[in-house]
């Protein structure tokens, strides 16, 4: 059996100083453009290199992409899937579930990131790292899962959360 690996990425910290963008068209801000090539260096130094990346085609997100992958080594599909942007839990699931690769990373939102990656941990979790991430879900931050089986087989409560890194974590 494969044992497959989730990794749970909120975009980097947007701006709010255009007033007249649309929430979907927000870049990044100054903070997230440091915080998105921090985070891609940490997963590159653990090991921790997706095969596909679901990414919300929101400009924050997809710019969030963009600053993680050129910290990866080789080159990392991603899919822009229009119904990860603001997506509930059970919309995350179900994209999730249709993936085709071993180690998989999702880019997307809250709330509906957060109660993804609350819903999802089961058996074995880290409640440490549960708690951390049920008292915040900040910009930039990573939770990370491992699970038995396939993609199309998981349910919540089916994965192991076993990390959770912030920015402010690494310094």
């Amino acid at each position: 059996m494969t044992v497959r690996q989730l990794l749970i990425l909120r975009h980097a910290k947007s701006s709010w100083d255009d007033s007249a963008l649309a929430d979907f068209d927000r870049p990044l801000a100054p903070r997230g453009l440091k915080t998105a090539p921090l985070m891609g260096r940490e997963l590159a130094r653990r090991g921790w290199l997706p095969d596909l990346a679901l990414v919300s085609p929101a400009l924050r997100a997809r710019d969030t992409w963009r600053l993680v992958a050129e910290e990866l080594s080789g080159h990392t599909p991603a899919q822009f899937a229009e119904e990860l942007y603001e997506a509930a839990a059970g919309v995350i699931l179900a994209r999730v579930r249709q993936a085709k690769a071993t180690n998989l990373l999702v880019i997307g939102h809250n709330p509906g990131l957060q109660q993804f990656a609350l819903r999802l941990a089961g058996a074995g979790s880290d409640e440490t790292v549960f708690k951390k991430i049920e008292a915040k879900f900040p910009t930039a931050a990573l939770a990370r899962f491992t699970l038995d089986g396939d993609w199309a087989n998981l349910d919540f409560g089916g994965a192991r959360l076993t990390h959770c890194l912030r920015p402010k974590d690494l310094g």
